[in-house]
């Protein structure tokens, strides 16, 4: 579902109870890293009527897409900072008013009684309606991209893709992504293209500018495609399986690669260490009629002997790359959190090569912008494994931007590569000897 509400749905006529549900699920998008899926399954904000519902979700898309300009305005009208449940009203209270466009009274009215609603916070009442009418009348400037991420996540960007670079991605950040499709057979995407109200990007994804619920759309109950960003999609295309051989999908929920991977002809096996995220692996391979075995098991410690002709190793990662549709990812995430995450990527590796046959072809890929998480972990893989090439990746290969190609036959995908943007991926390709 795309972020903002459909046409018919003004969002001066959504009520109190849909911003109440946009507070707690802002309050949950910040708590963590899974803070945001988590909250959009919670049975309160399931309740709601769809247009509520969709009211909600977009107004929290749009306080986290800019949420370094909107606190950056904020810190210069309050001097003393009020309880975090205040500050999350008022951020949501300058989404409304200057991103959502929503009228000017009920973007305050609508604030202050969200505090009102809380005893405890009545107090408060009076400095909401003064900071959000105060910034109506000195209208702040939310688009500026050296505010749109943190400040230690940019001063890392500038470092490694330089200043006019950092400043590219993070000017993606405020924009809301269209909806790129994965086709089972991938000649169809250019003939449903037209229904779906698409293009074709290379590599054969199909971009979307529909709105609204997916289920709905042409092609979904019959299992034709799966929702899955266009860079997304590049690392199994890279894999080249062909019928019969066997493949390894490492820590594989949600599931767009195994698909890609099961349609493609190959024997799947799917292994995740979250029976939770699985039940959506299985849900998919259910709608789509393509099958995989789906195992619940932590790949690093995996207790079967197989081996594999091909194998695709998405490890875990800090996730900066996915911004675009994930914008909490880079809230969420910590300095620290780099380092143990490529401590899990090096085990990863470790394991992915033990498993794979003789002349086997391993994909490594991260959606990370994180160097340590990419081009660091594969110099690291690389002199410790003997007998492990890398196997470099043409120009435009599976999809890939001209522009995402190093000098090592890897790639380096930053949002900015593709017109209309793509998610931020490292992907590298392996030989066994």
């Amino acid at each position: 579902m795309t972020d903002l509400p459909t046409p018919d749905q003004p969002n001066d006529a959504v009520g109190l109870p849909a911003r109440a549900a946009a507070l707690d699920l802002l309050v949950a998008a910040l708590s963590g890293r899974t803070g945001l899926d988590e909250g959009l399954s919670h049975p309160a904000l399931q309740a709601l009527s769809g247009r509520d519902r969709a009211f909600a979700r977009a107004l929290v898309m749009a306080t986290l897409r800019r949420l370094g300009p909107i606190d950056s305005a904020l810190q210069a009208r309050v001097k003393k900072a009020p309880p975090d449940k205040v500050v999350q009203v008022l951020r949501l209270g300058v989404a409304q008013a200057f991103v959502l466009k929503t009228p000017a009274h009920a973007a305050v009215t609508t604030s202050v009684d969200l505090v009102a609603q809380d005893k405890g916070l009545a107090m408060f009442k009076g400095l909401v309606n003064a900071v959000l009418r105060g910034l109506l009348r000195e209208p702040p400037d939310l688009d500026d991209p050296e505010l749109m991420a943190p400040s230690w996540l940019h001063a890392r960007w500038r470092a490694v893709y330089s200043i006019e670079g950092a400043r590219a991605i993070a000017g993606m950040i405020a924009e809301e992504p269209a909806t790129d499709l994965s086709f089972k057979d991938p000649t169809q995407a250019a003939a449903r293209a037209a229904e779906l109200e698409g293009e074709v990007l290379p590599g054969g994804s199909l971009r979307t500018f529909k709105r609204g619920d997916i289920a709905t759309w042409p092609g979904f109950a019959e299992g034709g495609w799966w929702v899955q960003d266009a860079a997304a999609a590049i690392p199994a295309r890279l894999l080249n399986v062909k019928a019969g051989e066997t493949a390894l999908d490492m820590c594989a929920a949600p599931g767009g690669k195994t698909l890609q991977l099961a349609a493609a002809g190959a024997t799947v096996t799917a292994i995740d260490r979250s029976p939770q995220r699985l039940k959506r692996v299985a849900e998919n391979l259910a709608r789509t009629g393509l099958s995989a075995e789906v195992v619940a098991a932590d790949a690093a410690n995996w207790k079967d002997g197989r081996a594999f002709d091909a194998i695709l190793l998405d490890a875990p990662c800090s996730a900066t790359g996915t911004f675009r549709r994930h914008p909490d990812v880079l809230w969420a995430a910590k300095p620290s959190d780099i380092a143990g995450l490529a401590a899990v990527q090096s085990k990863l590796l470790d394991a992915a090569v033990r498993r794979l046959k003789p002349g086997g072809r391993l994909v490594y890929c991260v959606c990370s912008l994180e160097t340590e998480e990419g081009e660091g972990q594969v110099a690291a893989f690389l002199s410790r494994t003997p007998g492990v090439i890398l196997d470099g990746i043409a120009e435009g290969e599976g999809g890939s931007p001209a522009a995402s190609l190093d000098d090592d036959g890897t790639l380096r995908i930053l949002p900015q590569h593709a017109p209309g943007g793509m998610d931020g991926f490292y992907v590298a390709r392996f030989r066994k000897a």
